[in-house]
């Protein structure tokens, strides 16, 4: 039984393949804050009800004007360069596409993120997803950023597991995505998806993937107790996770043999079915 079939990984970014926030980097200490919490603070600041991921982008925007900094693509991207990556990362996303091309399983990686998608751009390790939903700025004629364009918080971050789900890549789709598709008809089963995140923005993508039959991985930076604390608690809190560990992504750390594992039983499950329909087809069950 050798037949390829896909399986997809999504992850936040924020937290689960870096440490901290991706703005504190470069951007945040571009602005002259010396300490990252204060600019935090001031997107607390805009009105009231206002969402947090807009409240952040437009106070990015707001605090460059101020400093007479530019905001383009080739600006935020320039940012996305000095962000660290957890140990194991840069050699993580071969590592595991190949493991899988040995299962006969094609894997793809997507990033999930209410992080500034034009920074994640210029990381080293962009060019590995297929595609990074994260939000994003509207940019004028003269290609400088002027406005939020896409804002994805935590409970729109499912949607976006129903966009891999069906094949919707394309995010002005709309139509397609909310449209009803039959399971058996979707590009890549719930069963086929495993999600790895760190925080609470990343529960309701927890939930949905472990309700649906698929996997859902919990990290933490073992440098912060903090960090470690809030996925003790999102672990508490009912079926959740599947797995918590150190983000820790070297080959043979607890991570990398899990995702392996994963993926092996992911195989095992689709072989057995296939058997099941041929045996079906053969002696005509129903």
């Amino acid at each position: 039984m050798s037949d390829n079939f896909s399986f997809a990984i999504a992850y936040d970014f924020d937290g689960t393949l870096s440490p901290g926030n991706m703005q504190e980097y470069s951007f945040i200490p571009a602005l002259g804050y010396q300490n990252p919490r204060d600019f935090w603070e001031l997107t607390k600041k805009c009105p009231p009800d206002t969402d947090q991921t807009l409240g952040y982008l437009f106070t990015m925007l707001k605090e460059a004007r101020k400093c007479g900094i530019r905001v383009t693509r080739d600006y935020l991207k320039n940012c996305g360069r000095n962000i660290r990556l957890f140990p194991g990362v840069d050699t993580w996303f071969p590592r595991i596409t190949e493991y899988g091309k040995r299962q006969n399983i094609t894997v793809s990686h997507y990033i999930i993120s209410t992080g500034t998608r034009e920074i994640i751009e210029g990381t080293s390790i962009a060019g590995y997803f297929k595609k990074i939903f994260a939000s994003s700025f509207i940019y004028d004629d003269a290609g400088n950023a002027v406005w939020p364009g896409t804002a994805i918080n935590y409970t729109s971050k499912t949607q976006y597991l129903f966009r891999i789900n069906k094949g919707v890549l394309d995010e002005s789709n709309n139509e397609l995505v909310n449209a009803f598709v039959p399971d058996e008809k979707r590009l890549i089963p719930f069963h086929y998806m495993l999600y790895i995140g760190d925080g609470a923005t990343d529960i309701p993508c927890f939930r949905v993937l472990t309700n649906a039959g698929g996997s859902s991985v919990a990290v933490f930076d073992e440098s912060s107790p903090e960090a470690r604390a809030q996925v003790e608690k999102i672990a508490c809190g009912g079926n959740r996770v599947s797995l918590i560990f150190n983000a820790d992504y070297r080959e043979s750390s607890p991570v990398d043999l899990a995702v392996k594992a994963i993926l092996d039983r992911a195989r095992a499950e689709h072989d057995i079915h296939m058997l099941k329909e041929r045996v079906k087809s053969k002696f005509r069950f129903h």
